[in-house]
């Protein structure tokens, strides 16, 4: 559970060079293109431009390289010929990347086109709800204040968490532990040391929290068919509080706020 130093540098390498491949997405007109020729993208930039892996392919018997989760969509969005990102869509993209033996996590969610204010506002909701869970890490905090101050900020703006998918440790492997749950109640839960790394990553809904999962054992959507957005970081704990590993480059000037109180 606790990393090296020198396990620690690899991660933040493997972390850096997945910020790199939203940096590529962010300049990519994806208004028209299919989530599979999104996939094939990454694919491509990760193996022969990053000289890396895209540790998702394979994993669990999953044949892609990234999850893309269009609207209802919740989690594990399969890319698809027939998937095509249309005006409006909002799309989150979720990405893992291996190097040297280590993984980084992260994802993003897009919105394509000219999206409407209600989508426009959930997404920017969630991003601001992942940035109060990361401003709780810092060592002797608990996984519990990083829930507590996620689920408040879902439920202060009328959203709903999605309660069955959750954060993780990572690092050899994708999953590790522990479980970083985005609901909580404030000083409860496992204490934070120094060296360890995970994943924060809250799916917020616009209608209920309820979902489901379809017919091919991986698209996760909501109940209610409300739209659902996602955004999700590798984080490591520090002595003085957090780093953010697959920190992109326009978050540059969030890092300071982070390590604050939320």
């Amino acid at each position: 559970m606790i990393k090296r130093p020198e396990e620690l540098a690899l991660m933040a390498e493997s972390g850096r060079l997945l910020s790199s491949v939203f940096r590529l997405l962010d300049r990519t007109p994806l208004e028209g293109m299919s989530t599979l020729q999104v996939d094939t993208l990454v694919e491509r930039f990760i193996v022969h431009d990053l000289q890396a892996r895209p540790a998702s392919k394979g994993q669990y018997g999953y044949k892609f390289a990234l999850n893309a989760s269009v609207n209802q969509v919740v989690c594990h969005g399969v890319p698809s010929a027939e998937a095509v990102l249309r005006n409006g869509d909002i799309v989150n993209l979720d990405i893992t990347l291996e190097k040297n033996g280590y993984i980084a996590d992260s994802s993003k969610t897009y919105l394509i086109g000219q999206v409407d204010a209600a989508a426009r506002q959930l997404v920017q909701v969630t991003y601001e709800a992942m940035w109060k869970g990361i401003r709780m890490v810092r060592p002797g905090a608990r996984l519990g204040d990083i829930g507590s101050a996620i689920e408040r900020h879902a439920k202060r703006n009328g959203y709903s968490i999605v309660r069955e998918y959750c954060g993780h440790g990572i690092g050899r492997e994708m999953h590790e532990e522990p479980q970083i749950l985005h609901f909580g109640r404030p000083g409860t839960g496992l204490l934070l040391r120094e060296g360890m790394v995970f994943t924060i990553e809250p799916m917020l809904n616009q209608g209920t929290g309820g979902v489901r999962t379809e017919d091919d054992g991986w698209t996760v959507v909501t109940r209610d068919g409300a739209l659902s957005a996602q955004f999700e970081h590798t984080v490591a704990v520090t002595a003085s509080g957090v780093s953010v590993l697959t920190l992109r480059d326009e978050e540059r000037g969030m890092v300071g706020e982070a390590t604050g109180s939320a």
